[in-house]
């Protein structure tokens, strides 16, 4: 039996969009303190904590299906009345966690030390790299479980209790930090951030044992469908990092201080990220359920108000750059070389964050209703025909920095034109149905 009708109210987005963004950025902020931390040891321990945390991030990042894909095919199930069904989805996403976490694990112990060479060029800190990176393959699993986990319980539009079990395994963590560096040196990093995501994993065990009435068996039938999505996903991520790199790449022939510049606005950018995509988590979550109810006018209703709401807010912020850019900017240099390099790259900040409320909250529909291979079709072409165009031209022509955000900017309106045309079309609203 269909459920009632989605309630998209302010207070609603909100009370599922502020506990999805303190996940978001827990990990983030649990980054940072380890890197304050580990950076006490010396310049070699740091620099293979960078090799090993960017390698551990990679192998996690692209599989972020695991949240979203499941809470796309699960909210569906649970709009439509059937949470047992959606709690069950994330048995099968649990099952795929565990199976392709332990895989990627032994390949990362496996080939720890010739990649931590590779990004390191230096004996000694690739083996310190290595030992980190072999204790710390222990997490991956114990992470995309935590993934899978919350995708089925944002489904069932509980975004709270993964905050709370999160801050149960961060907390710990956080203490253990700097006192199992203290007394093993960069493997007590490795060994505290097992630490943390162990707790929070079998938290979220404990909460799916409790939840789930059913078998517990792998049903493979469904595990092909979340692979189905999960690759689209996938491939929609691997565009992003593709675009990320060449900036970095390209920012780098323009000296230091574009470089640094650079990193600022990257960083400021991927903050920003966070904060909207947290609404783009409300988003998706009412549009599977009003989809499960089977009404696409409801859905088109939520995706309506709620791009409404992410608009404003994101004008908010954009106000805030637009205002407060001089104090932001000096929070993080006051080089006056960075500061002059930041002066054009700022206004294409601004414009890309008042783009983002609609791009991004729309981009939470439209995974809501499962329509995943339209989204990475339409971030590649972003990236193919926006991106790089630009920023190849800007190295060529000498545009310095001001060339590489165009870039950002023109991926970021030509994704926006797409689901701005995708959502009018309605075409998304039965693209689920299919996959399910």
């Amino acid at each position: 039996m269909a459920g009632a009708p989605t309630d998209v109210s302010a207070r609603r987005i909100l009370a599922l969009a502020l506990p999805a963004l303190g996940v978001l950025a827990a990990n983030p902020l649990y980054l940072l303190l380890d890197t304050a931390v580990v950076g006490r040891l010396g310049t070699a321990e740091l620099a293979a904590l960078a090799a090993g945390t960017a390698v551990q991030s990679t192998v996690t990042t692209q599989l972020t299906f695991l949240s979203y894909g499941t809470t796309a095919r699960a909210s569906r199930l649970f709009g439509a009345g059937k949470r047992d069904a959606a709690v069950a989805e994330g048995v099968q996403a649990t099952w795929v966690a565990v199976l392709v976490g332990c895989a990627l694990a032994a390949l990362v112990w496996a080939f720890a030390h010739p990649v931590a060479l590779f990004l390191t060029n230096d004996a000694g800190a690739a083996e310190a790299a290595v030992r980190w990176m072999r204790v710390a393959a222990f997490a991956i699993p114990l992470t995309l479980v935590i993934m899978a986990g919350n995708g089925w319980l944002r489904a069932v539009q509980n975004t709270r209790l993964p905050l709370v079990l999160t801050l149960c395994g961060l907390v710990p963590g956080a203490v253990a930090l700097p006192l199992l560096v203290g007394r093993f040196g960069l493997v007590g990093s490795a060994a505290a951030n097992l630490l943390g995501m162990g707790i929070t994993a079998s938290l979220f065990l404990l909460v799916l044992a409790r939840e789930h009435t059913g078998a517990w068996g792998p049903r493979w039938e469904v595990i092909r469908s979340q692979l189905a999505l999960g690759r689209d996903l996938i491939l929609r991520s691997l565009s992003f990092q593709v675009s990320f790199l060449a900036a970095a790449a390209v920012a780098g022939r323009f000296g230091v201080a574009s470089l640094a510049a650079h990193q600022i606005m990257l960083q400021l950018w991927n903050f920003l990220t966070l904060v909207l995509d947290s609404l783009a988590i409300a988003a998706q979550t009412l549009t599977g359920a009003a989809l499960g109810r089977g009404s696409a006018a409801e859905a088109r209703r939520v995706g309506t108000q709620a791009t409404g709401f992410s608009v404003a807010f994101s004008l908010v912020l954009a106000g805030v750059f637009l205002v407060l850019g001089g104090p932001i900017q000096r929070i993080f240099t006051a080089d006056t070389a960075v500061l002059d390099a930041l002066v054009v790259p700022w206004w294409l900040l601004i414009a890309m964050i008042g783009a983002g409320g609609v791009v991004f909250a729309l981009d939470g529909v439209l995974l809501g209703a499962g329509d995943a291979a339209f989204l990475r079709n339409l971030t590649m072409g972003a990236v193919l025909l926006g991106f790089l165009p630009l920023t190849g031209a800007a190295l060529y022509f000498g545009w310095g920095l001001a060339g590489i955000w165009a870039g950002h900017l023109a991926s970021v309106l030509l994704r926006l034109g797409g689901v701005v045309k995708r959502f009018g079309s309605m075409r998304w609203a039965t693209v689920g149905e299919k996959r399910a």
